[in-house]
C-alpha cells in the first residue's frame, strides 16, 4: 500500500514539517516515509522517528514533499517520479515551477512554497503558488500541509522573491536586531545573561502583541511612546541612522537576490 506522503529530504525544513505533521494530526507515522540519500541522516531521522520510515530508496507514495537544496532539486524529482506521486509540493529555495514540471511527468500538479526557518518551531510563515496543473484542491492539500508549522497565504508565483524578501530571509534581520539590543544591553551596564533574557522576551512580547490584539505597528508603537520620554529619544536616534530605510533595502535586496538565482 502506498504511502500517504513522502517527504524527499530529512533536513531541518523537512523533519520540521514531519513533526508538525505528526503533531497536528495531519497523518500517522505509517503515513509517512522520509527519502534521505545520506546516511548519517538517515539514521538521525530513525533515532528521533523510531516509528517511521526513512530509506534512500522511493517507495510508492500518494503524493510527495521536495525538501532539499536547490542544487538537489532535479535529482529529487526522479525520486519523486519513481514513487509514483501523483501530486507535489516543493519548498526548495529559488527552483521555478517551470523548472519542476519540466523535471517531473508531465501533467504533474506542482506547488511552489516558500517557507521560513520558524516552521521549526511551529511559527512559519508560508506562501503557496500553483504550477500549470495544480487546482484548488491541490492548493488546498499543500496548504494543510504547511499550515501545521504556521501561517500560508497564496500568491502567484512573480511575487514568491518577495516573500523569500520578507519573510524567508526576515528572521536574520531580527536575529541581528536580537544581537545588537543584547550588546546594547552589556554596553549600558547590564549582564549578558540578563541582557539576553530582556532582549528576547521583549522581541517575543512585542511580536506577541502585534500578533493577538490587533492593532497596527504604528499604533502600538505611539502607545509606548511619551513625548519627551525614553523611547521617544530612542526612536528618534533609530530614525536618524536610518534604520527604517535600511530595512526597506535589505528587503528589496534579498528579492532581487531570489531573482537572480530564480533565472540562474
Amino acid at each position: 500500500m502506498p504511502a500517504r506522503l513522502a517527504v524527499v529530504g530529512g533536513g531541518r525544513m523537512g523533519e520540521a514539517l514531519l513533526s508538525g505533521l505528526l503533531a497536528a494530526g495531519w497523518a500517522s507515522a505509517q503515513d509517512l516515509v522520509v527519502v534521505e540519500k545520506l546516511a548519517d541522516q538517515r539514521q538521525r531521522l530513525a533515532a528521533r522517528h523510531p516509528t517511521l520510515t526513512v530509506t534512500d530508496k522511493p517507495p510508492p507514495s500518494e503524493a510527495a514533499v521536495i525538501a532539499v537544496k536547490p542544487t538537489d532539486v532535479q535529482e529529487a524529482c526522479g525520486v519523486v517520479a519513481a514513487s509514483g506521486a501523483s501530486r507535489v509540493l516543493s519548498i526548495a529555495a529559488g527552483v521555478p515551477l517551470r523548472r519542476l514540471e519540466e523535471w517531473l511527468p508531465g501533467g504533474t500538479p506542482v506547488v511552489r512554497a516558500m517557507p521560513n526557518t520558524p516552521a521549526l518551531v511551529g511559527a512559519g510563515a508560508a506562501a503557496v503558488a500553483a504550477g500549470s496543473w495544480a487546482g484548488e484542491e491541490d492548493l488546498a492539500w499543500a496548504e494543510s500541509i504547511l499550515s501545521a508549522v504556521g501561517v500560508v497565504v497564496r500568491l502567484p508565483e512573480s511575487l514568491l522573491d518577495a516573500v523569500t524578501g520578507l519573510s524567508g530571509s526576515g528572521p536574520a534581520y531580527l536575529f541581528l536586531v536580537a544581537e545588537a539590543l543584547v550588546d546594547a544591553g552589556v554596553l549600558v551596564g547590564l549582564p549578558r545573561d540578563v541582557s539576553k533574557v530582556l532582549a528576547f522576551h521583549t522581541m517575543l512580547g512585542a511580536a506577541r502583541m502585534l500578533h493577538e490584539t490587533g492593532e497596527t505597528p504604528e499604533a502600538l508603537r505611539a502607545a509606548v511612546t511619551s513625548p519627551g520620554g525614553t523611547t521617544e529619544a530612542g526612536l528618534r536616534v533609530l530614525e536618524a541612522e536610518g534604520v527604517r530605510a535600511a530595512l526597506l533595502e535589505a528587503v528589496a535586496a534579498a528579492t532581487e537576490r531570489s531573482r537572480q538565482l530564480g533565472q540562474g
